[in-house]
């Protein structure tokens, strides 16, 4: 093979690693999925949140501890991703939007970006420093009106229940439909 198409092939299969490695820690927040949320860090790693600059456990845990006892689901959507990549260093951005749908309002629309330095240490990519930038939070006082519409409306079968842990269907092998055709 080449060694330039070599090369880009490295990078592309590093840069798909580093990928899954933001996708895992948006799933693992969202099924507040510990395990999966804490694999993305490295131990010595700092977290700096907003609020909070330390080690990812005690931002792990503070943060699933809040979600338990204030929300009923959230969404992370990450997006935007840019990444360079030097050896075994990569500095990244991500764009997400946060959605919390809280049990009492205000609910909490959030936009920012995650700035992160992965480390590759045999052979695996994980976070060794994270900083998010929110940019813009939003209080909801309630559920946009069509929403409620369609989070309300049946006619086509009951809703599937989304759980913040390990019995949610995402989870499930293999994939199950409700209805069979």
């Amino acid at each position: 093979m080449d060694e330039k198409l070599e090369a880009r092939l490295c990078e592309l299969i590093d840069r798909q690693d580093i990928w899954t490695v933001v996708l895992k820690y948006a799933r693992g927040i969202d099924r507040l999925d510990r395990d999966m949320v804490r694999s993305c860090y490295w131990d010595d790693a700092i977290d700096d949140h907003h609020g909070y600059v330390g080690s990812p456990d005690f931002f792990i845990d503070v943060t699933f501890a809040g979600a338990r006892e204030s929300s009923i689901v959230q969404h992370h959507g990450v997006s935007n991703f840019t990444c360079e990549i030097d050896g075994d260093e990569a500095h990244c951005e991500t764009y997400y939007t946060f959605i919390g749908a809280n049990i009492e309002p205000p609910h909490l629309l959030s936009m920012g970006r995650y700035i992160d330095h992965l480390q590759r240490r045999d052979g695996v990519w994980k976070y060794a420093n994270r900083v998010t930038v929110i940019e813009k939070n939003f209080s909801l006082t309630e559920y946009p009106s069509d929403a409620i519409i369609c989070a309300g409306d049946t006619r086509l079968g009951p809703l599937l229940p989304a759980t913040r842990d390990r019995t949610d269907l995402s989870y499930q092998r293999p994939i199950v439909p409700r209805y069979p055709v």
